[in-house]
């Protein structure tokens, strides 16, 4: 029998890898997991996100953060890096999406699968410890809720349900999830820098949950580690490359084999090791359909901002996203803040311009608008109190858009690109995003008593949508014509080789996407065998 360095090689600790890390710790499996990013402790987080050595991803630049940025033709990507993953920098909201995701072509008839995933998702919010309303209102969720109803909306509005340890603010308490089996936590003080990184203790990162518990289980987690090769063995199994994240030189590669691999190092990640190890030959039998069906949560990002907010207005003060409602019955729209300081995301913002109109139009509108009053708009765009004067919306839909992703060689190196997919075209904006923005630009100025106009994104001005919710291209499928991985989340032709984050995820959700992730992971995950025993799922029928 072939001996192999661990039964299960991890690639990343979002939030896939974190259920795999713990589930197959409980069935017995020697587990390594490898990320990327570094590992945080509460204090090492970036007090702002102005502390872009803490905040910003890029290692090649000595910047060690926890956001990431990457870009496409077709839109700019928001992702997490860390020990955690996205839960480090994510909003901390945790949806469960409507019945139109799970009736969704792609994976329709596969199972029944909002019934299948029920318990799934039960026991994810249980772990990721939901409270199923944000259990606050302030002058920001008065704001939301008036928007709603003058877009004739307003039976759409609620609370966001978040995963955040409420408690007695800034008081610490012993583990209140798991039976003191869990981190010590800290009661949260509402300061808005969920997404710069809970310095707290608050905000329930998976470092606080699955991590914490996969570690005490004898997890091994190697922190800034980057895989840069998954070859298939002869013999079988995998053989796992992995080298110093961000190294110019003394790149301290190394090599371990194990006898499955979990892919979980986020859409982007996972993507571009299996398009780069199927163009090496390296997995030779991954399905063509690679990249097909990316999707971008048919999202955008746009908001309103003030010149001027007194104090006690306290747009700041709150976890990241605290209220939603819905403009239409597949259009998404949430509240978004960084906390007092956390100006840096401001610079992406500017007017809001036409988005049915070309560049030079656009471009034109940008003038226009600054020429005409050139004071205001250099007040709005201040990055001077950003976080303090304005209220990002952020706009989901769950629109059957998507965008097909190939590799390319730019500058010597092989890296993604973007075309235009099945479905919709992916939208360079959104008419709703627009509406919802001016709605509370108007609800601004009428409650909190301040002027304040809608705004929108420089990626924006450009033709190319944000998204922070970047999910599919190796899609569940009934065959490897029409995706990459199996009901089970095996990879067709390399079952050993398994894909459990959000590349798996076969369309838009609509709604924050962790949650789903998380319960599909869990669902995956179920169906291990404890180690040794007998697989129960069936062998692959169809490549």
């Amino acid at each position: 029998m072939t001996e192999f360095d661990e039964d299960v090689v991890i690639v990343g600790s979002g939030f896939g890898g974190s259920v795999a890390a713990l589930r197959l710790r409980e069935k017995g499996y020697r587990v390594r997991v490898y990320e990327a990013g570094r590992r945080f402790a509460d204090e090492d987080f970036a007090t702002t996100s102005w502390n872009v050595r803490r905040y910003l991803w890029a290692p090649a630049l000595g910047c060690f953060g926890v956001q990431r940025i990457h870009r496409l033709p077709h839109v700019m990507i928001l992702a997490g890096a860390g020990v955690g993953g996205g839960s480090l920098n994510y909003a901390n909201t945790l949806y469960q999406p409507g019945t139109a995701f799970f009736e969704d072509p792609q994976w329709r008839g596969i199972a029944e699968w909002e019934e299948e995933l029920a318990p799934h998702y039960a026991t994810a919010k249980r772990m990721l410890g939901v409270v199923e309303q944000y259990p606050h209102t302030g002058p920001v969720e008065r704001i939301m809720a008036g928007a709603a109803v003058d877009l004739g909306v307003g039976e759409t509005f609620r609370h966001a349900p978040v995963g955040v340890w409420f408690g007695k603010p800034g008081e610490r308490v012993a583990d209140p999830f798991f039976g003191g089996e869990g981190p010590d936590r800290t009661g949260c003080t509402l300061c808005g820098n969920c997404m710069v990184g809970c310095r707290v203790g608050a905000k329930n990162t998976l470092m606080k949950n699955y991590l914490a518990l996969a570690e005490r289980r004898g997890a091994v987690i190697e922190a800034l580690r980057t895989v840069t090769e998954v070859r298939e063995r002869a013999d079988g199994g995998f053989a796992i490359t992995t080298q110093r994240s961000g190294a110019w030189f003394r790149h301290d590669r190394r090599t371990v084999t194990a006898r499955e691999v979990v892919l979980a190092a986020g859409t982007w990640g996972t993507q571009q090791l299996l398009h780069r190890m199927k163009h090496e030959g390296l997995l030779p039998r991954v399905s063509e359909t690679l990249g097909r069906l990316t999707r971008t949560n048919s999202e955008a990002l746009d908001g309103a901002v003030a010149t001027s907010v007194p104090d006690s207005l306290e747009l700041a003060r709150g976890v990241a996203i605290t209220t939603s409602f819905h403009v239409d019955e597949r259009t998404h729209v949430e509240n978004v803040r960084y906390g007092p300081g956390s100006n840096l995301m401001g610079a992406l913002a500017t007017v809001m311009v036409p988005g049915d109109r070309g560049l030079g139009r656009r471009l034109g509108s940008v003038i226009g608008q600054t020429l005409r009053a050139p004071i205001r708009q250099l007040r709005l765009g201040s990055l001077r109190r950003w976080s303090e004067r304005g209220i990002i919306a952020l706009v989901m839909q769950t629109a059957d858009n998507s965008l097909t992703l190939s590799l390319r060689r730019r500058f010597g190196r092989l890296t993604l690109t973007s075309a235009q997919g099945h479905g919709e075209p992916n939208p360079s904006h959104l008419p709703q995003a627009h509406r919802a923005a001016a709605a509370i630009a108007a609800r601004m100025q009428a409650d909190g008593g301040v002027p304040a106009a809608a705004r929108g994104s420089w990626p924006e001005v450009f033709g190319i949508p944000l998204t922070a919710h970047f999910l599919g291209g190796a899609v569940i499928s009934s065959s490897a014509r029409t995706g990459v991985i199996d009901r089970y989340h095996r990879v067709w032709g390399h079952p050993g080789l398994h894909v459990v984050d959000g590349a798996a995820v076969p369309a838009n959700p609509g709604v924050n996407p962790s949650l789903t992730i998380t319960a599909l992971a869990e669902r995956a995950l179920s169906h291990w065998p404890p180690a040794g025993a007998e697989d129960p799922r069936p062998a692959q029928q169809s490549l």
